[in-house]
């Protein structure tokens, strides 16, 4: 029973969706800057705009998506019952499955590509194999290569973010594990705030970065930032006295949506405004959570083809990167030649041809990758693991590219 509370509480479809369209956004990010294609096509895509180029900070928006749905699920609706290990299952359960065979396909790949590369088939320079090395390989099985062990990118490179965010779900059950004992929701929200605090100070003033977008350099840090950014949200909204009218709810939503979609937009030119990204995404995701009978946007985040990227966005943000290298490489067999003569038909139909299809693949294997992996994956290691028979399957993880 406490089970359904925390799926019920957690389970709000446009957040699902919100982060479904994000998921897709990540895509087309990488399908539009990715080095091979910028060097072959002479034209980039037509929907080549400021959002999707910066939609890298859209990892954010899973990172407070998260927080907010961990506490939506182990604090507002079942505070004093917390048991960490139950909670670490479950967050493994729900990322590691996915993560592990996504790890074990690039290695397939890398194989096959070294062989053929020993025989004369394929041409490559060195260092394309130095990132993918067996000492990147265990600490990617132990979710550790974004944890500052090594200072690159490596096989399955958005997972970077999953890196994080598991140990971030370690600190979280931690400190509520510390309110539980106090017997005191206040000091678990001191002790969120104070995270968000030292750690944008930590980025800014020790780090001395001029932007969010840390990845394996201290990637966790800005990971704690907008996750527990996202857990005081779940708590402000839980904490509003009253609300407007319909009409002026939809009107705050449409605002703080725009807002969100500013924030991407100018991250390109303003690498300093994307601190505020994780305020900006918050307050955006808790409208949607405070006001969920606005008129217009949790009606157009509750149309079902939203919804099915929303279930399947974790799929899409893990399968996504190999899919892509799959699409790099035709693009090299079909040669720089047939893409100019094509090109110069209707520029840039080439690089829009290579996106949409792309793209294609990408929702094609996520779907397979989600009901195949997915949730047989989770319901076995949650099995291996010895759950209460009330374990079910929590919200897909943020993002991300994530909860």
């Amino acid at each position: 029973m406490t089970e359904l509370l925390h799926r019920e509480k957690a389970h709000v479809l446009p957040l699902d969706s919100i982060r479904g369209i994000a998921a897709t956004s990540v895509v087309i990010h990488h399908l539009l800057l990715m080095p091979t294609f910028l060097a072959v096509f002479p034209h980039n895509a037509w929907i080549n705009c400021s959002f999707f180029r910066s939609a890298w900070l859209l990892v954010d928006l899973f990172f407070v998506l998260s927080g907010i749905v961990m506490s939506l699920s182990y604090v507002e609706g079942d505070f004093g019952r917390f048991s960490l290990r139950d909670f670490m299952v479950r967050r493994l359960a729900r990322v590691y499955p996915l993560h592990i065979v996504m790890l074990f396909a690039n290695l397939l790949f890398r194989l096959l590509r070294i062989g053929l590369v020993m025989a004369g088939v394929v041409m490559a320079a060195p260092a394309a194999f130095e990132v993918n090395n067996a000492y990147s390989f265990i600490l990617n099985v132990f979710l550790l290569h974004s944890m500052g062990f090594i200072d690159y990118l490596s096989w399955n490179a958005p997972s970077w973010s999953i890196s994080v965010e598991f140990y971030t779900y370690l600190v979280f059950g931690l400190i509520v594990l510390v309110a539980q004992r106090l017997r005191s929701l206040l000091w678990l929200y001191v002790l969120c705030g104070l995270l968000v605090a030292g750690s944008l100070i930590f980025i800014v003033f020790v780090l001395d970065k001029r932007s969010l977008g840390l990845q394996t350099d201290y990637g966790i840090v800005r990971c704690f930032v907008s996750f527990f950014l996202g857990v005081l949200t779940a708590k402000v909204v839980h904490g509003l006295p009253g609300k407007p009218g319909p009409a002026l709810q939809g009107v705050l939503q449409f605002l703080a949506m725009i807002a969100s979609i500013a924030m991407v937009c100018v991250a390109e030119t303003n690498p300093t405004a994307t601190f505020l990204a994780p305020l900006t995404f918050a307050i955006f995701l808790g409208s949607l959570l405070a006001f969920p009978d606005a008129l217009l946007v949790p009606r157009i985040l509750v149309a079902q083809p939203l919804v099915w990227l929303g279930r399947r966005s974790y799929s899409i943000y893990m399968v996504h990167a190999l899919v892509v290298l799959f699409a790099e490489y035709f693009v090299r067999a079909v040669g720089a030649r047939t893409i100019g003569t094509l090109d110069s038909f209707w520029p840039g139909l080439p690089a829009t041809l290579n996106l949409v299809v792309s793209l294609a693949a990408v929702l094609a294997v996520s779907h397979f990758s989600y009901l195949y992996i997915e949730i047989p994956g989770g319901k076995w290691l949650r099995s291996a693991f010895g759950s209460r028979p009330d374990f079910a399957a929590s919200p897909a993880p943020s993002a991300r590219l994530t909860n």
